[in-house]
């Protein structure tokens, strides 16, 4: 709850205490307390984003990102997803149990092999795809 001093004053008179207003609040400055005001929330336009261009044809823009899960044991599975956006076709979805850049390239490397290499990459900007092994 959010109680700033003159309402914990109104409380402490109900409740039968004989207190002043002044001493009060020096009381409740003392304990530290304080309220926080509240911000209110800000509406956020979705942005358009002008560097999106449509998809051709198949291999011609992929998405790429990581989904997360944990087993019952407790281990974190991360499972490294692509997919070719205008087909919507899924190349491949890679579980492991850690990740490095490294093993991003091999997974990127097979399947490119298979299949062949796309035009463009998407990626979000999490911090899986910030790796010295993926800019080489």
């Amino acid at each position: 709850m959010r109680y700033g001093y003159r309402r914990v004053h109104v409380l402490l008179r109900r409740e039968g205490w004989v207190i002043n207003m002044k001493k009060t609040r020096r009381i409740y400055n003392e304990l530290g307390l304080q309220i926080r005001n509240k911000h209110p929330k800000r509406r956020v336009k979705a942005k358009l984003r002008e560097d999106r261009q449509a998809t051709v044809g198949p291999n011609d823009i992929w998405a790429m990102d990581f989904v997360h899960d944990q087993l019952a044991l407790g281990m974190k599975l991360r499972i490294l997803t692509i997919v070719d956006t205008h087909s919507r076709m899924c190349p491949t979805t890679d579980p492991r149990f850690s990740y490095r850049g490294e093993d991003v390239v091999q997974t990127l490397e097979r399947v490119c092999g298979r299949i062949g290499y796309p035009k463009t990459i998407r990626v979000d900007n999490g911090s899986e795809f910030i790796s010295r092994d993926l800019d080489l």
